[in-house]
């Protein structure tokens, strides 16, 4: 069993940054597949930026050279540091470890709403 806890969300202007974490516990390999995902309202659950087993992150196009991905193995915790946000960053972000098929861990996501 793994669980997630996020949190950093809040209310930010365009422009602005964020930085969200991602608590982890639990029976956990940091080879393990990990990502962040994001659901805006009215919208399904999108990808936003992935770890495979160990290897370098992979980015939405959307947020590509704006936000880093980036892990604390000694504190269990995943970061999605987020720049230049934008109002269509408004969304509630999940944080997601994959072992395999039926032990796939989400988070109960916090909440980021960029808006002026």
């Amino acid at each position: 069993q793994v669980q997630l806890v996020e949190s950093g969300g809040g209310l930010v202007q365009p422009g602005g940054s964020l930085r969200l974490a991602c608590a982890a516990s639990g029976s956990i390999s940091w080879l393990y597949t990990m990502g962040w995902y994001r659901q805006a309202p009215g919208e399904q659950r999108e990808l936003v930026a992935r770890i495979s087993r160990g290897g370098t992150p992979t980015y939405a196009d959307s947020v590509q050279g704006r936000f880093l991905f980036s892990r604390d193995i000694a504190k269990s915790t995943l970061y999605l540091h987020m720049n230049n946000l934008k109002p269509e960053d408004t969304a509630v972000y999940y944080c997601n470890v994959y072992v395999r098929e039926g032990m796939d861990y989400w988070g109960k996501g916090t909440l980021v709403t960029v808006s002026s």
